[in-house]
């Protein structure tokens, strides 16, 4: 037996005994397991989908639902997968694809290789939106209310020492962003790393796919953002590529 998939399992079991959700603690009691151990946990599942915190409680994501359901959403979920796979090989970084819904950050998929991992999720993606390439995106393309609102939950504030300072800053940033304009940022949320977003339309979701580099590749980055829009344009025009969630 796998000892972590088992206290999993007792997390998504504890989850979804209450239909309204409940804090980490919570779960973990019921679980039995110590705190530590429930928070790893609950994170790798909400990341993964099977989990969503809302307003501090967890309930159960769409995976968890798939799980018995499948159908199209399974569908949906593995061609992004695959365009994602087909975007990393061709682009020769990590690539990854975001939304905003419900008013949170929410990174739908992501693939990487282990020559060229992904950048590791130290501080909470949806609650750091103004530090990332992936969140600045996005923040960008949403009205002046709806920006408001995600920063009355989740205020600016320096994570690294190149995070921008403040919420100002950060709105004269996304101000000066042509429509289409692709999102850089350098060590703003990650030592060592510099990443790079572009905007997608998903009907009336703001969407976002991103790339990150090694700091020592920072002067690749013009070159590998231009490829990555060259085919993410190129596989949308020919409706191989869905981002309907």
């Amino acid at each position: 037996m796998i000892g972590s998939v088992q206290r999993a399992l007792r997390l998504l079991e504890a989850a979804g005994s209450h239909s309204g959700g409940a804090p980490a603690k919570q779960l973990a009691r019921e679980a039995g397991l110590p705190l530590p151990t429930a928070y790893h946990l609950l994170r790798t599942l909400t990341y993964e989908g099977y989990l969503r915190r809302e307003g501090g409680v967890f309930v159960l994501g769409d995976a968890a639902g798939r799980l018995a359901g499948g159908g199209v959403q399974q569908k949906r979920r593995s061609m992004i997968l695959d365009s994602l796979a087909h975007f990393r090989d061709a682009v020769g970084a990590p690539v990854y694809f975001a939304v905003f819904r419900d008013g949170e950050i929410e990174v739908v998929g992501v693939s990487d290789t282990p020559s060229d991992p992904a950048v590791e999720e130290w501080a909470d993606f949806r609650a750091t939106g103004h530090a990332h390439a992936i969140g600045q995106c996005l923040l960008a393309q949403l009205d002046e209310e709806t920006r408001r609102d995600y920063f009355d939950r989740h205020p600016v504030e320096a994570i690294t020492p190149y995070t921008v300072r403040d919420q100002r800053a950060l709105e004269q940033r996304i101000g000066s962003l042509g429509r289409m304009q692709p999102v850089t940022e350098h060590q703003e949320y990650a030592l060592g790393t510099v990443c790079a977003a572009i905007p997608i339309t998903a009907g009336d979701t703001a969407g976002t796919m991103a790339i990150s580099l090694p700091l020592h590749q920072a002067d690749k980055l013009p070159c590998v953002v231009g490829r990555l829009r060259s085919e993410v344009g190129a596989l949308l025009s020919t409706l191989s590529f869905s981002i309907s969630i």
